[in-house]
């Protein structure tokens, strides 16, 4: 059995709860019902073993035995090779798996993170510079639109590819970013319905809670 630990941070400020990116791992674990623990790294004090496995001083970072791996998108493939849940066992629906992880990260997830950002930011958005951020946006979601319009999931049976860019999707859904886009609303609601989803977010969210009662003494 697979030694696996995921590692996040030990508190976060309240905004990013529920979106700090362990959930994308906790949730694939779930969904595979791989036996995992959780470990913490400090928040406030990132020191060199926090960078020896996270050169950028992020989380989330997951062991294997002794395997150390970063970035979740490097983490969900590696966990889709231990369950079939997560990963086509055959070479075409691995392709596929492989291509959706890469367009979420790639080709959606670099358009809406600067325009979550201006968003949570509050930037005003009567600028040149809003306008080519929204256009750059608007225009990935039209070519997502109609593929998530004909299919219930990326790659056939759902995915790794699904966690990545349902999650990534689920930020813009959360400011209103996809009130054109009805397939990719409904695909976040059908993903984000999911058992594994909702223990992932409650887990995550029970994690934070708990730290504040630590730093609080409450």
């Amino acid at each position: 059995m697979a030694d696996l630990t995921l590692t996040t941070f030990n508190w976060v400020p309240e905004p990013p709860r529920g979106f700090v990116r362990d959930l994308r791992v906790r949730w694939a674990l779930e969904e595979a019902a791989l036996p995992y623990r959780v470990a913490s790294a400090p928040f406030d004090d990132r020191g060199a073993a926090h960078f020896a496995h996270q050169p950028f001083g992020q989380v989330p970072w997951l062991t294997d035995g002794d395997l150390s791996i970063f970035e979740t998108g490097a983490i969900l493939l590696h966990l889709g090779g231990l369950s079939a849940k997560l990963m086509p066992t055959d070479p075409r629906g691995r392709a596929e798996t492989t291509e959706w992880v890469f367009a979420a990260l790639n080709s959606v997830e670099m358009a809406s993170l600067p325009w979550g950002m201006s968003k949570f930011m509050g930037h005003p958005t009567d600028t040149a510079a809003w306008k080519f951020v929204d256009d750059f946006l608007k225009l990935r979601l039209k070519h997502l639109e109609p593929v998530l319009a004909g299919r219930e999931w990326l790659a056939g049976s759902f995915s790794v590819a699904d966690i990545l860019m349902s999650d990534v999707l689920r930020v813009i859904d959360g400011f209103d970013g996809l009130a054109d886009s009805p397939a990719c609303r409904a695909y976040v609601a059908r993903a984000t319905a999911r058992p594994a989803f909702i223990k992932a977010h409650a887990d995550q969210m029970a994690h934070f809670a708990a730290a504040d009662k630590a730093r609080t003494g409450a």
